[in-house]
């Protein structure tokens, strides 16, 4: 169960999710097509395409693991893509098309500047939030800590606001958001 007080924003989130949480999403379908996509490079530059001058090897050698590993990162790329946007309640056909037709990566950049944050829920009434928010505007249940005078969110082991330097101590935060507050 997640707790208001694990909550953490946009900001703390991005720097909390370690690598190999990212790269679980890449899912098996897609490392094995990569893998497939590398070898079949390799096939194609040092066997289909081989040139009788040895001195073009080291090009050749060159040439095919650049372009093998450029295409495996695209197919794995595809594979992140079609599990993040489930996970972001947006339309996958659609964002799949996108980033596959559309030629040079291009529709994999469109795809991360117009991705939907991730929605967590309100702990009192269950409404979809956005991680930003520190208070349910349903319910105006306070989901992380803010500052009490400029009303912009803190980080929960902060003694002063960064923002407006106000004490923080002097707030009537909830218990629930204090817990790693000083108990002197």
């Amino acid at each position: 169960m997640t707790m208001p007080w694990n909550h953490k924003s946009d900001r703390t989130q991005g720097a909390a999710a370690t690598d190999e949480d990212q790269l679980s999403l890449i899912p098996a379908w897609s490392v094995i097509l990569a893998i497939v996509v590398f070898g079949a490079v390799q096939y194609l530059f040092q066997v289909v395409m081989p040139h009788h001058r040895h001195e073009m090897l080291p090009m050749r050698i060159i040439m095919g693991y650049s372009w093998g590993t450029a295409f495996a990162t695209y197919v794995l790329l595809i594979g992140y893509v079609s599990r993040d946007v489930k996970r972001r309640n947006m339309s996958a056909g659609l964002w799949m098309l996108v980033v596959i037709v559309m030629p040079g990566g291009i529709g994999a950049v469109v795809y991360f500047l117009l991705r939907q944050p991730i929605l967590s829920r309100c702990p009192h009434c269950n409404t979809e939030i956005a991680s930003s928010i520190h208070f349910c505007p349903q319910c105006q249940f306070q989901v992380a800590p803010v500052c009490g005078r400029c009303f912009r969110g803190v980080q929960i082991t902060d003694v002063y606001c960064t923002q407006c330097g106000h004490d923080l101590a002097e707030d009537q935060t909830p218990a629930r958001l204090r817990i790693y507050s000083d108990q002197s």
